[in-house]
């Protein structure tokens, strides 16, 4: 069943479809506060990444 629904829901429809189980599942007022924990750590990976990359470019550069 969920295959033949799949066929007529495409595209922004499925943004809608999630957009309204996540405020089912968590409600209206949680949302604001796990997309402010959503993006800090999204912060915190990009500079986990970033400081890596920098230790990988001195390893590399000692090793020259």
């Amino acid at each position: 069943m969920l295959g033949s629904l799949g066929l007529f829901i495409a595209g922004q429809e499925w943004i809608i479809l999630i957009v309204v189980a996540v405020v089912l599942i968590f409600g209206a007022r949680k949302i604001p506060e796990l997309a402010r924990t959503f993006g800090k750590a999204k912060g915190e990976f990009e500079k986990g990444k970033i400081e890596g990359e920098k230790e990988l470019k001195d390893y590399k550069d000692k090793r020259d």
